[in-house]
């Protein structure tokens, strides 16, 4: 066989022969070997992994050369003009809304930064779904911001490519396309009988091969072309997916094929025959395709309002039905199994039944750049859309697959081109209707709205996991999509059936997720189904009306709009009968979801505003409004029950209900349409029903009577006072809202602005998110004008980013202008708006805050009443509500009611009822002749009020009124005439006149019922639309209301004399009010000026509305001058029963309670003041506490201390010691130090690097080892410090304690089980009096006694007496102290101390824990301690005593438990530096054997570890005189190596002056204090023998440009014994209580040595001090010096090189410094986000910076985890002794870890706004806060982490 042997040959040969052999002319016979050798290649019967296929086809394709120049080739004819990049979720990506067209635009990182996008509205995000980037496509987005890669129309200068190029490729790509389908169809098991992982098994076998056809894609264009041609080309598919007759194996593939295709369509076969049966009912009133229910379902289901009432009424309405579509629809290929023609189609229905695997979709995707396949693809996709949804429903990872399914169609939908191609030719509208309808009858139920038995009507079922888990997600977003296309939602709108049967599915969520009122008990199981159904209603149903809605702006879209009205209007009569409504709503039911309420609402107020059409045209009869409005009403008075606590058995979730309706995403398409709707009906209907329509909704109708007592079938008497705030408080919010009735959309947004900044300051994110979006999501520009910004910028101020001293952050925030306040402030948007009801609270106190500040009002202010914009004329019949009898009747009983302080009455339903008089003041109504008419039929209450008008209401005197009341009522108890009634008027004179004819009073007394009214005109209404049939039903007027037995007393019926009007109400209110007789003169309207009134409580409420009406009309005006005239002054109504007199005891007693606890609040706020002041860092050098025993002056007695957990004061002692709260941490900033004052740059590209070889803690890790490698190592021990890694740091709070108190808070801690943020079992506990945190308790040495006196006094010893008296001190053997209290706790401490820091920290000695290391790690506590405070001090000592770092500071105890320790080591006087130091000693010759290595040279020592050696070591307390003397010897030390230092900088000719130079000075008087002659003797020391000089003498007079001068070189001196004299000076402060003297910075020098003895007095001026004159030398001085000098000469075995590095030990060092970081985030976030991790060579998923360091680390990533550690914890370890500082690169937030806890601490980049964004979730341009990043950089230094940051927790190192 030929192909037998082609396979034993080469490939490659095999490849280019084969080629060749197929360009000839007459290619047959290469064709026929091809396709040969490719049936034993690409064989379906070989296990797909295996290799040898991929390689044979990669080496064919390529045609002989190799795989990869191929592909350079190929590339290099690109032709693409598209970048077409394709990404999966989690990558990031941007979007810029000036360059977008369409709103799903997304760029990739690379073209966004090529592209020019400076100032544009642009964000960054991480895809979700994953997307394409769409740069080069002027479809989705503008060319201006295409990058500059695409803008070149690249495809125009590209060569034409060469024919045999791709020749072998289209030869052979078909076969190996056919292979992965073949592999395909025989891995394929239907999901019931297989597992997930069978599926997933065939996919990983398969991974090389689709991942070799997505690198084919990557070739570019002319690639492209070629799969393109092979997926679509219907011919070659004919040919090879059947396969040839003789093979077997094909033909059972094929046959697999066929059965999966079985199920694909909606129908499965075996139903299709049924469905059959089901066409006959669909009547014409379905609209074609409308679904049909089968069988016996219930006939006027909502999708066929069929009219024969008669059959089967719907037995089987009840079971869950599966809705069947009938085959009748348009479009049959959704219906049946699908047809495939091409490659394409198979592949694509392969890739749904495999459930979207990633790297299909990434091919299908990769390929889209291809116009030709992107249109067939398209096409392919849309014929596949109901087997898609299919599968999705039944699959198990529906989140997953919606992802892909959204990141395929959204590339394709987004294209409005193809959009509308494929809607015309594919009816994809049509689909995409069908199959939401298919997919939501997947779980409907019956309703159980208004008649439970009899409802026909179904709803989804909101428990359903398709609902519960957003699976009809991804279709919804393709139907928004496609929507935003003008040219489909025309089509759209144009199509009748469609809209029909897309009402039909809107109705589906009418009424879901019922809620019914729990009376009895709570309910067992609250549902959180309400999540679902909300998000059901806004994604499903209010989107697509968005959508739909931007298209209908026009007048020329009129018809749209009428369409869409009608349709809701029939859908609405459907449902209103499918439920069997009539005119009452069910009782303790309420729905928050009337979706076709809110189509009808959204499409008329659309239609008035901008197509011009006119409302009445669109509105139907009056029945109809009066049945529209039930639904919102009571879902208004249902929200006024629930925040009465009237649904509370029903759980905390109705409150959720509630909340959401009116949260700000859902809050314009729900509360704002529904009180719209109810805006329209009010404009409409007759206002006295709508009104008592509304009291009897909200139950308070039994609350409007006269009577002082009333019973109330229905609430209880607390929630009678909320719900009647409620009721007032919907009419005003109706009457006065003008959102949709005439306010421009720049007023809307303005409102929307200032009703949220006026709840709360706001950060601009917080506010862009609470502003409810009009649908198109927000773009900075609000459709229609004005931008947010610009508005932003007109109603508020912004407040920058503060810090507070707390160290909590604030963000940018903004707040309202106070014109805003004054002018604008609108309390009725903020009950509103408001989710919460004390944001209503927080508006009221920030505007009285406001108005204290101006000086407007100090009182508690009213809420302003504000103009409204004027009404839009189709809607003016809304203001009749205002001038409608029953309105002015409650009125005037609410005014009644208050006056007369009947129960249950306040202050806000006074505010209600005066806003609601000034409404109708302000809106009058033009004409009021017509409205007289319709009062002929007003037999009830024309005997009330004359007329209708508010203004001549307002001054008619009602005289006697007839109520019913509870016979036990006040009001009953009276003889015969009314005239001794106890409510009798206050117009005395009148009421004795009425003995005689109170029988006609009788007649002419006023009785009122809403309830009749409301029947009355209903039933009027009724009668005049002639539908009678209805009537039969309607239940009995419920003012005959059956009342259960034994409770309330019979009603009787009485006579009231009231003779008020509601303007001597008004007044009586105001005098009531303002608790003065005459409060209003009869001339006060003369004297008022109305700007006054704007701003203030009732009282100006009053006023106002009193000065309002006198304008208007002059009869009031006389009325008003009458009644205030009246010379009798008004009797105030009398109490009549005990409860009153003691409700106003109560108010005096509430006053005075109030009064109290004010204040006790002060009291407690100042004593908290104080404390504050003593316990924080305040800076304030006067307070000094006791406390502090360094600063506080020398006491003759013992030291008293307050123990903070019992109280008691006193000494401590060795039996029972005190001790100080104290945090031991272990700290690494004293060994990040650098030379530089600069700090190190944050590397962000390859080039840059971190290097850590010149910290301090490296400098000195390098000196000990050098050391260790040719001296003693006991004496290496001594010569220097450790702890500049994981030393140990000590500070305190300041407060004292009891040792044996703590022990027993500690067992109290540990019992408390509350989730502390610490570790007790490790000893950390929060300081009882402040909280501070803390783990262990420093003892305090017991009391001074009289010897203090002696210790300070100045000394007149010589130097060579002191010098021996510390050499006796130091060999007097250390006492090892009594075992006591006090010894044993020091002991404790010194473990803590151990126990705090890492081992490696501890043990540099060869042999660990021997005593000279533990001796080299105990004076090393003491000296990072001192180092710490100079660095918290600013590195210097300049500003002299008191500092925030000394308050922390607890050095003296410290010193005292160390200095206990050390006694226990005693120095071998052989060894004892101190003799070096003072002495000259005679150098024994060396034996040739002594094989012991030498001591480390005095030179080499370092001198700060001398002092703190000596001072331990040396008995205590120790005299000053002695340290002084000790301070003295070193200084000389310190001296001699500065001067040793500086000379290794010469260069030999200048060392060579000075030395000659200075040898002259030798013998003067006092040369032993000049530095020429101790300068030119050290140089001529270390010039013997192996010199140190030699080392790079050449680089030294390079390097050394400058001349050293005498001023230059005393400078360095000075500089380099700086820091020792710091160190010394702070010991003795702490030991003495000596005080800093503060000075300047070029004084310090002589400063310090004045203030350590070292010379007598400061010179003047003082900085001309020299540093030589300081020296003091016990012996002769080059003596010594010469002695120092032979030790380093004597040196054999140590290099020149290594002995230079030792001498030369600056010890300067720059403060510790954070790592500075870039301006803008995204140079770190570009860089490091893709960054490669260094360990595991992955790119993280949370990865991480350290920024003391540098480091790049994983987050979490178990990919770097060490037994068990997280590598940022370890690297915290390692880096900061367990204090870590990370900035988390994906988050830009820092965390901080220390020790076993870690916190967020915040972020330090903050936007243009001043707002953090945590997680990149905004994804705006981010810049460094240098504040911030100080304050963090300070709490590093100075260790306050764990005092500053609150939120800690453990993190178990899983960080």
């Amino acid at each position: 066989m030929m192909a037998a042997s082609l396979l034993r040959r080469d490939k490659k040969a095999t490849a280019a022969h084969l080629k060749a052999d197929l360009n000839r002319t007459d290619n047959s016979s290469g064709v026929r070997q091809l396709q040969e050798l490719l049936d034993v290649v690409l064989n379906p019967e070989k296990p797909a992994a295996d290799a040898e296929a991929l390689d044979w086809c990669k080496c064919l394709i390529a045609g002989g050369e190799g795989f990869d120049e191929f592909c350079k080739t190929v590339r290099s004819y690109d032709n693409a003009t598209l970048c077409g990049l394709v990404w999966t979720a989690n990558f990031v990506a941007y979007r810029c809304r000036t360059c977008g067209i369409s709103p799903c635009m997304s760029l990739c990182a690379e073209c966004f930064n090529n592209g020019d996008h400076t100032g544009h509205d642009f964000n960054m995000f991480r895809s979700q779904a994953g997307g394409a980037c769409d740069c080069g496509d002027s479809n989705v987005m503008r060319e201006s911001g295409f990058c500059r890669r695409h803008r070149l129309r690249t495809g125009e200068n590209i060569p034409s490519i060469p024919r045999d190029l791709l020749l072998m490729s289209e030869m052979v790509l078909p076969r190996f396309i056919l292979c992965i389908i073949q592999y395909l169809r025989d891995g394929y098991v239907e999901p019931d009988t297989s597992t997930e992982r069978d599926l997933q098994k065939v996919l990983q076998q398969l991974e090389p091969q689709i991942s070799f056809l997505e690198e084919l894609t990557k070739m570019g264009g002319a690639m492209r072309t070629v799969l393109t041609k092979i997926l679509t080309n219907q011919q070659a598919f004919k040919e090879l997916s059947m396969g040839q007759e003789e093979n077997l194996y094909a033909k059972k593939n094929y046959d697999k094929y066929l059965s999966a295709l079985k199920n694909s369509g909606l129908v499965s076969v075996e139903e299709k025959g049924q469905s059959a049966a089901a066409d006959v009912a669909v009547g014409a009133e379905g609209g074609a395709g409308a679904m049909v229910l089968l069988g016996n379902s219930g006939p006027g289901s909502p999708d066929e309002p069929s009219k024969e009432e008669d059959q089967d009424g719907g037995q089987s309405v009840g079971q869950r039905k599966r809705v069947k579509l009938s085959s009748s629809t348009k479009d049959p290929c959704i219906i049946e199994s699908l047809k495939h023609k091409c490659f394409l189609e198979e592949l694509l229905f392969w890739t749904i039944k495999y459930e979207f695997p990633q790297k299909m979709v990434t091919f299908l995707l990769n390929m889209l750049p291809d116009q030709d396949y992107k249109i067939t693809f398209t096409k392919t996709f849309v014929q596949h859309y109901a087997f898609i949804m299919k599968t999705l429903m039944k699959s198990h990872e529906s989140d997953t697959m919606s992802n892909r399914i959204v990141h395929i169609s959204v590339q394709l939908f987004s294209n409005e081109e193809l959009a509308r191609h494929v809607t015309e030719e594919c009816q994809l509208l049509d689909i995409m209707v069908t199959v939401l309808l298919y997919m939501m009858e997947s779980c409907l139920i019956k309703s159980e709205l208004q008649d439970e038995e009899n409802n026909r009507h179904v709803v989804v079922n909101c428990s359903e996991a398709l609902l519960k888990n957003n699976t009809y997600w991804p279709l919804v977003s393709d139907f928004i999509n496609i929507l935003s296309h003008q040219s489909v939602a025309k089509k759209f709108l144009e199509d009748h059936s469609l809209l029909m049967l897309w009402m039909s599915f809107v109705s589906f969520f009418q009424g879901m997720n019922l809620n019914k009122r729990e009376l009895n008990e709570h309910v067992e199981f609250e549902s959180q189904t309400y999540y679902a159904a909300f998000a059901a209603e806004l994604e499903a149903c209010a989107q697509p009306m968005w959508g739909l809605l931007t298209h209908c702006k026009v007048k020329e879209t009129q018809e749209y709009t009428k369409t869409v009205v009608r349709y809701c209007l029939e859908t609405l009569q459907i449902w209103f009968d499918a439920i069997g409504f009539i005119d009452e709503p069910a009782p303790n039911q309420v729905t928050f979801h009337l979706p076709l309420h809110r189509y009808y609402a959204m499409f008329l107020s659309k239609a008035v505003k901008c197509q011009g059409l006119d409302l009445d045209s669109l509105l139907p009869d009056q029945e109809m409004l009066m049945k529209i409005m039930v639904h919102p009403l009571q879902i208004q008075a249902c929200l006024s029950e629930i925040h009465s606590n009237m649904w509370v058995r029903n759980g905390l979730q109705i409150k959720g209900q509630a909340m959401t309706y009116v949260q700000s995403h859902f809050c314009n398409s729900m509360i704002d349409p529904d009180i719209y709707l109810l805006q329209v009906c009010a404009s409409r209907l007759d206002p006295d029903y709508f009104i008592s329509s509304v009291f009897e909704r909200f139950k308070v109708v039994d609350l409007l009577t006269m009577a002082s007592q009333h019973q109330n079938a229905v609430l209880d008497s607390e929630q009678e006072r909320p719900m009647l705030e409620g009721a007032l408080t919907f009419l005003v919010i109706l009457t006065s809202l003008r959102i949709h009735l005439g306010m421009t959309d720049d007023e809307i947004l303005r409102a929307e602005m200032v009703s949220q900044l006026c709840m709360n300051d706001r950060t601009h994110s917080a506010l862009l998110d609470l502003i409810p979006e009009n649908p198109n999501p927000k773009s900075g520009i609000v459709p229609g004008s004005c931008s947010f910004e610009d508005m932003l910028s007109a109603v508020a101020d912004f407040k920058a980013p503060v810090f507070e001293p707390g160290g909590s952050m604030q963000q940018g925030m903004y707040t309202p202008k106070a014109e805003v306040w004054e002018k604008e402030f609108d309390p009725i948007m903020v009950v509103l708006r408001t989710v919460y009801r004390r944001d209503v609270q927080s508006a009221m106190d920030r505007y009285a805050a406001f108005l204290k500040q101006f000086g407007i009002h100090t009182g508690n202010p009213w809420p302003p009443y504000k103009e409204r914009t004027p009404l839009h004329p189709c809607y003016k019949g809304l203001i009749r509500l205002l001038h409608c009898k029953t309105l002015h009747i409650v009125i005037f009983t609410l005014l009644y009611k208050i006056w007369m302080d009947h129960q249950n009455m306040s202050e806000h339903v006074l505010c209600m009822v005066l806003y609601l008089i000034e409404l109708g003041l302000d809106n009058q109504i033009q004409d009021n002749k017509e409205d007289e008419e319709p009062c002929i039929e007003e037999h009830c209450h024309d005997s009330w009020f004359p007329g209708t008008n508010l203004l001549s209401n307002l001054h008619h005197v009602i005289n006697f009124v007839r109520v019913r009341v509870p016979e036990t009522a006040p009001e009953v108890k009276r003889e015969a005439p009314p005239s001794t009634s106890t409510e009798a008027s206050s117009y005395g004179q009148n009421s004795r006149r009425l003995s005689g004819n109170w029988r006609e009073n009788l007649r002419e007394a006023q009785v009122f019922s809403l309830v009749a009214e409301r029947r009355r005109k209903f039933q009027e209404i009724i009668n005049r639309s002639t539908t009678e049939a209805t009537q039969a039903v309607r239940p009995k007027s419920s003012s005959t209301r059956w009342v259960p037995p034994g409770t309330p007393p019979q009603l009787v019926t009485e006579i009231l004399e009231i003779r008020e009007s509601m303007l001597s109400l008004l007044i009586k209110l105001h005098q009531k009010m303002s608790s003065k007789q005459n409060s209003l003169s009869a001339s006060w309207l003369e004297d008022i000026k109305s700007n006054r009134l704007a701003h203030g409580d009732g009282i100006t409420a009053i006023e106002r509305i009193l000065t309002k009406a006198a304008t208007r009309s002059c009869q009031i005006k006389r009325s008003i001058q009458d009644i205030c005239g009246k010379v009798c002054p008004p009797v105030p109504p009398k109490k009549n029963s005990p409860t009153d007199k003691k409700a106003m005891d109560k108010e005096e007693r509430r006053q005075r309670a109030r009064e109290r606890q004010q204040k006790l609040l002060a009291e407690f706020a100042s004593r908290q003041k104080s404390f504050m002041e003593t316990a924080m860092d305040v800076e304030s050098p006067d307070i000094e506490a006791a406390m502090d025993l360094g600063a506080s002056e020398v006491m003759e007695s013992e030291i008293l201390y307050d123990c903070v957990i019992c109280g008691q004061s006193g000494p401590s002692t060795e039996d029972r010691p005190t001790g100080l709260v104290v945090l031991l941490q272990a700290s690494s900033v004293l060994g990040h130090r650098c030379k530089s004052t600069e700090p190190k740059n944050l590397p962000t590209s390859d080039e840059e690097h971190v290097y850590p070889a010149d910290t301090c803690g490296a400098a000195n890790d390098v000196r000990l080892t050098l050391m260790q490698r040719f001296f003693k190592d006991s004496s290496c021990l001594q010569s220097v410090s450790i702890g500049w890694d994981g030393g140990v740091y000590v500070q305190t709070c300041g407060h004292t304690l009891h040792i044996d108190c703590h022990k027993s808070y500690m067992e109290s801690l540990r019992n408390d089980q509350v989730l502390q943020g610490f570790s007790v079992d490790k000893g950390e506990f929060t300081c009882p009096l402040c909280r501070q945190f803390a783990n262990s308790v420093l003892p305090c040495r017991p009391g001074r006694g009289t010897e203090a006196g002696t210790w300070h006094t100045p000394t007149n010893k010589k130097t060579s007496v002191l010098v021996k008296e510390v050499e006796e001190l130091q060999e007097k053997p250390g006492l090892f102290p009594t075992e006591s209290n006090l010894s044993k706790e020091m002991e404790l401490v010194i473990k803590d101390i151990k126990n705090t820091t890492q081992k490696k920290y501890m043990d540099y000695g060869r042999n660990p824990g021997s005593p000279d290391n533990d001796f080299l790690f105990m004076y090393s506590v003491a000296r990072t301690n001192l180092e710490l405070e100079l660095v918290h001090r600013g590195g210097n000592l300049c500003s002299g005593g008191a500092s925030a770092a000394a308050k922390r500071s607890c050095l003296n105890q410290l010193f005292h438990v160390l200095a206990m320790h050390m006694r226990l080591y005693s120095i071998d006087s052989a060894y004892n530096p101190w003799t070096k130091l003072t002495q000259i000693v005679q150098i024994k010759e060396a034996d040739s054997f002594d094989e012991e290595r030498p001591e480390v040279p005095m030179l080499f020592r370092d001198v700060p570890s001398l002092l703190i050696i000596f001072v331990l070591t040396m008995p205590q307390p120790l005299r000053k005189e002695h340290f002084t003397c000790v301070v003295k010897m070193l200084y000389n030390l310190q001296f001699t190596q500065a001067l040793a230092a500086l000379s290794t900088k010469f260069s030999s000719e200048e060392r060579q002056a000075w030395s000659t130079s200075g040898a002259l000075k030798k013998n003067a008087a006092n040369s032993d204090k000049s530095f020429e002659a101790l300068l030119s003797h050290v140089i001529s020391e270390l010039s013997k023998d192996k010199s140190v000089y030699k080392v790079n003498s050449e680089e030294a007079t390079m390097l050394s440009s400058s001349v050293w001068s005498p001023q230059s070189i005393e400078f360095s001196l000075q500089q380099f014994c700086l820091p020792f004299l710091r160190l010394s000076c702070l010991l003795q402060h702490h030991l003495y209580g000596d005080n800093l003297t503060g000075c300047l910075e070029e004084e310090e020098f002589a400063s310090l040595a004045v203030c350590l003895g070292l010379l007598p007095s400061a010179p003047q001026p003082a900085n001309t001090v020299q540093s030589a004159s300081c020296l003091e030398w016990p012996v002769n001085t080059f003596d010594l010096v010469t002695q120092w000098g032979a030790e380093v000469k004597g040196l054999s075995q140590i290099h020149a090189e290594e002995s230079l590095t030792l001498l030369v030990h600056d010890p300067q060092w720059a403060a510790p410094r954070l790592l500075q970081l870039p301006d803008n985030y995204n140079i770190i976030f570009q860089y490091y986000h893709r960054k490669a991790c260094s360990a595991c060579k992955k790119v993280p998923k949370d990865p991480a910076l350290c920024l003391v360091c540098g480091a790049f680390v994983c987050l979490k990533g178990v990919c770097c985890k060490q037994q068990g550690i997280c590598e940022c914890v370890l690297h915290s370890q390692h880096c900061g002794a367990a204090t870590g500082i990370f900035l988390l690169i994906n988050a830009s937030v820092i965390i901080i870890i220390r020790g076993h806890r870690f916190c967020l601490w915040g972020s330090v980049y903050l936007d243009a706004h001043g707002e953090e964004d945590r997680d990149l979730r905004r994804g705006k341009p981010l810049y460094l806060c240098e504040e911030r990043y100080r304050v963090l950089e300070q709490q590093w230094v100075s260790h306050t982490f764990d005092h500053i940051n609150k939120r800690w927790g453990p993190h178990y190192n899983g960080l």
